[in-house]
Formats: C-alpha cells, structure tokens, sequence
C-alpha cells in the first residue's frame, strides 16, 4: 500500500523565491489548460491530454509564456495531470462511477489561495543527498527535519506552504503490511460530542474540544486582523498570526487522533464504528462542535490504520437504530431526545445511552463481518 509521510522543510530565502515562482507557474498552466478545455467545450469538440502536453511546449515559446521554462518541465506536467484528474473525479460523480460524496468541477486557482503546492515524480531526479537535504531541481538543497526514516525510495513528493507560511514536504512511499500480533478484543465504538468516544467495553475517551480551548487566543488574533488596513504589511502578519492559530488547533488534533486511533488498533482485533454523516451534521447548530471533534478524520484513520497493521474494520448503517435498541432484550424502544443519557427498557434493564450504543454497533458490526467472512452469524441454539 502507499502512505505518506510529511516533514518539515526550511527553504532559504531565495529557495523560497523559486518555490514561489514554481508555485506560480503551476497555477497558470493550470489555469492556462482549464480554460482551454471549458472553450472546447463549449465549441462542442474535446481536447486530449496529449494535445495539452502539446500546447503547453509550444507557450514556452512565446514571448508571453518564455518565463515557464526557469521551473522543471516536471511540475507543469505535474499540473496538467491534476487538472486532468479534477475532470475525472468530476464526471465520475456526475455518472456515480466514483463513490462518495459529489465532486464539483475543476475551477481556477488563485495566487491568494490558502495553499499552493508542485509535486516532483522520479522523471525530476529528486533525491535526498548525503548531507540529509532534499534535492529539489532548479531550486537546490533544503533542508528538511527528518522526524522518522523513509521505509522505501519515495515515488513522488509535493512541497507545500500553507496558510501559516509553512513549508512542508510529502512523500509517497510503497510500504508493506504490517500485522499486528493477533488480540482476542473486539470493540464497537459510539462517537459524540459530550464524550468523543464511548467502547462497548465500557472504556471512554474525553472530548478534548481544541477549538473551544484556542477560542480565546483565536478571538484575540482575528480582532488584530480586523482592525489593520487592508493592503498594508501590518495586515499581512496578523492574517499569518490567525493562520498559525488555527494550523496549532489543527496539529494538535490531528496528534491527539493518530494517538487514539493506534491505541483503539492495537489493543483490538476488529473495530466497528457508526458510519456518520458528518456533512449533514455539520450544517446544524452543532456545526462548530462537530467540526471541533474531527470524527470523519479519527474515522479515516482507524480504517487506514487497520488495513495496515491487519485488523479488521466495518461502518454499521448510519440509519441502525444503535441508541433506540435494548443490547439485552433487542426491543426497540423509539427515539429518545439528546438530553436523555439513561433510559429503562421494559426487561427492567437500565442503560447508560451512549455505552448501550456502542454494544449494539459492536453487535451490528461483528454480525456483519462475520457474515462477510462467512461465518456463523446466528447464536448457536
């Protein structure tokens, strides 16, 4: 399977001005190539992939494009091939070819976006040199802080400035499987916003609401922000200010969920959890909560996770009725309000809401990879 792995690079000042001028050769021959497309399409005829490539060879030609030739031939071939990937997705969620959530088409980038990135491929003869710095062509040696080894040559890597100014580079690397020593645990896995995560084994995981912790220092930042002239240097720093704000919340909670999520696989054989719509969640007014938790993230990573290290995973239907449903009896005792976080099923059995939840996706989930791997599913009479 590929994975990547992400470090930190420190680009000198004038690395950082060919890294800029390679981030905005890139955005042009993107955008140079999707308007080329939308006026074909729009003339009824199609464009190749091949024909772009073309084009793009004869524009450094040209007085007006001359300048694309001082990044590598690679990075603008590199955009070429991300547009044609954007049109891909695009049509394939358009047809229903491509799952998941529905996928906009391609549109133009802005030198004022967010993030930029190039990516190298092996026919750029990156390299990482004896000194321990990655070799980038046309803009040198940069220094990266290696925090752990490459399992393999990477096949790629795409350096990246973020919001906050930061440069990072990211390679993709061929790794194998790596089984974990088989556990005799199983646990289904209940997520929520009082508690992130309640296990059918009775363990629980405190939600640490990083944004609400960074509120104050983030309300404190945006109104420096607010109150500096638009256009001015002054401004420019207090919006990298708010940036890093946010990129510290974001760190650390993607830290907090690769610790959780490594802990719940190697502690488990399988793992079953609720396939959420955090889309839909997120539109209600819980929204800052619920983007706060990162439970689609945590998700992701569990299901990356296992994979790897050879464990079992499974989504139970959104619409099981996990909070509704006796764990002992299977009575369903209809919906109950949020407020409520203990109830009586008529067998005389009281429930705790959330750990009663997560026994019935345990069961849910367990039933259905069984039944996947064919097993028995059924209780034995």
């Amino acid at each position: 399977m590929q994975l990547r792995y992400n470090f930190r690079v420190y680009p000198t000042v004038g690395q950082q001005q060919s890294l800029a001028q390679a981030f905005g050769c890139a955005r042009v021959v993107f955008n140079d190539a999707l308007a080329i497309r939308e006026q074909a399409f729009r003339e009824g005829r199609r464009v190749t992939d091949a024909e772009l490539s073309r084009l793009l060879t004869e524009s450094k030609k040209t007085p007006e494009r001359s300048w694309l030739g001082g990044v590598s031939a690679v990075v603008l071939q590199q955009a070429l091939a991300d547009l044609n990937t954007a049109y891909r997705n695009f049509f394939g969620s358009v047809t229903g070819t491509r799952k998941g959530g529905k996928v906009a088409p391609p549109r133009f980038r802005s030198r004022k976006d967010n993030r930029q990135a190039i990516r190298f491929t092996k026919n750029a003869r990156f390299a990482v040199t004896a000194g321990r710095k990655l070799r980038l062509p046309k803009i040198g040696d940069v220094a990266v802080r290696w925090s752990r080894e490459l399992p393999s040559d990477p096949s790629s890597v795409t350096v990246v400035k973020d919001a906050a100014g930061r440069y990072f580079a990211s390679f993709v690397v061929e790794v194998d499987e790596q089984p974990m020593p088989v556990s005799d645990s199983e646990v289904g896995i209940d997520l929520g916003l009082t508690t992130f995560a309640v296990l059918s084994n009775g363990k629980t995981i405190d939600n640490p609401r990083f944004l609400r912790r960074a509120e104050r220092k983030l309300r404190k930042a945006q109104r420096m922000l607010s109150r500096k002239e638009k256009g001015g240097k002054n401004r420019a720093k207090a919006r990298v200010e708010v940036a890093r704000a946010h990129a510290r919340v974001a760190d650390t909670r993607r830290d907090w969920a690769h610790k959780q999520s490594t802990m719940i696989i190697r502690d488990n054989q399988a793992v079953f959890v609720e396939d959420l719509c955090v889309k839909g969640l997120a539109r209600t007014r819980l929204a800052k909560s619920v983007h706060d938790a990162g439970w689609g993230m945590f998700i992701r990573m569990l299901e990356e996770k296992a994979a790897r290290y050879g464990r079992a995973f499974s989504k139970v239907d959104r619409f099981f009725p996990s909070s509704q449903l006796c764990s002992v009896c299977g009575v369903v005792s209809g919906k109950k309000p949020l407020h409520v976080r203990e109830w009586m099923c008529v067998c005389g059995t009281v429930h705790d809401r959330d750990l009663n939840a997560a026994m019935n996706i345990h069961a849910a989930g367990r039933a259905e990879w069984l039944n996947a791997c064919g097993g028995t599913v059924s209780p034995a009479a």
